[in-house]
């Protein structure tokens, strides 16, 4: 079909779906949130015009008198709406072409079914819900937990449990619309530094996935620290050991935390807790010798992204690769399993 026998609908969703598909493949390889966020502010921005309006400006070269469209966001709406190819997507399509898994990386993420930590513009995340999920559908997932922050945690803009009870009315009402597709409850909560949970106990009982993670006093000594996450694994609550040394590899680095790993990882292993293996290219969290350790204690294991922006939700082939190195069993891995059995799990 030629492009002048398209409707100005469908070239406008087009248009809409190039700027999104930039956003994703900027998110995807890093770049500044910045540009990122430029092309979904377009694309929000492009897809509330009406499709007439739309085709004048283009033909009078106003595109960039839309709001939040720029000259070059809107050099990209002009080839889509021409029926041109846009070079530059085209150019990050071949970049993103270009990453290769080796086998058996590629297998165990074809296994994958969705990720159980993500964030949303509600806490610490550049994105409303709507956006992730659709990044999920698009990628193949069949779930995906919105894990936003506990309330402690005031630089994420944690949510309080009035806040994170609105989520769960929108989710919820979200999961009326895009199944079999299914959006998790969930949050990823502060251990506080006696190892208990940031969070309301009844609320954490409603929630489909809690994430446990320590973000404050990284630096407690060994002793306490070991303590500390004990007892935020051994609360009944905690499904998701999330990004367990606290280090970060890249930009401002961070050394682990140190603790007793054989104590923690049997005390996951006997209670059901899943290790969370962070696909954050800043985490890659655990190290390769403490991912030794938790699969020596018999651990289950959850590939997760902790992705803050939709194309970020692609991150998952780093988790893969590092699970392949150490020949782990896809079976420990909770996020291959059914929706039915991951449900069936949870303590709740």
């Amino acid at each position: 079909m030629s492009p002048a026998d398209r409707s100005a609908s469908d070239r406008q969703a087009d248009a809409v779906a190039a700027l999104r598909r930039i956003a994703f493949l900027l998110e995807r390889a890093q770049a500044s949130a910045y540009r990122s966020e430029a092309f979904r502010k377009a694309a929000v921005s492009v897809e509330r015009q009406d499709p007439g309006r739309l085709g004048v400006l283009e033909t009078t070269g106003a595109l960039a008198t839309l709001p939040s469209v720029g000259a070059r966001t809107a050099d990209v709406v002009a080839h889509v709406l021409r029926g041109k190819p846009v070079e530059y997507l085209d150019t990050l399509e071949e970049e993103y072409a270009s990453s290769t898994l080796d086998p058996a990386a590629a297998l165990l993420r074809a296994a994958l079914r969705g990720d159980l930590h993500a964030h949303t513009e509600a806490s610490d995340g550049s994105t409303p819900i709507q956006e992730m999920v659709l990044a999920a559908m698009e990628l193949g997932h069949d779930y995906l937990a919105i894990t936003d922050h506990s309330p402690r945690l005031t630089v994420a803009n944690g949510l309080s449990a009035p806040r994170l009870r609105g989520q769960l009315e929108q989710v919820a009402a979200l999961n009326r619309v895009v199944g079999p597709f299914r959006v998790l409850t969930g949050i990823e909560v502060d251990i506080l530094d006696d190892g208990g949970l940031d969070q309301e106990p009844d609320l954490l009982d409603r929630l489909d996935v809690v994430v446990a993670s320590v973000h404050s006093k990284l630096r407690m000594d060994r002793g306490p620290m070991t303590e500390r996450m004990l007892a935020a694994v051994r609360n009944p609550r905690t499904d998701v050991l999330g990004h367990c040394t606290g280090r970060q590899i890249k930009g401002k680095s961070r050394p682990q935390s140190e603790f007793d790993a054989r104590r923690v990882f049997d005390a996951c292993a006997e209670h059901g807790v899943a290790v969370e293996i962070n696909c954050r290219p800043d985490r890659l969290d655990p190290p390769h010798e403490l991912l030794d350790v938790a699969i020596e204690a018999g651990c289950l294991f959850s590939i997760d992204t902790d992705a803050h922006a939709p194309g970020q939700l692609d991150w998952l082939p780093a988790g893969c690769e590092r699970a392949a190195q150490h020949d782990l069993d896809p079976a420990r891995i909770i996020t291959t399993w059914p929706l039915e059995e991951l449900l069936a799990r949870s303590h709740r």
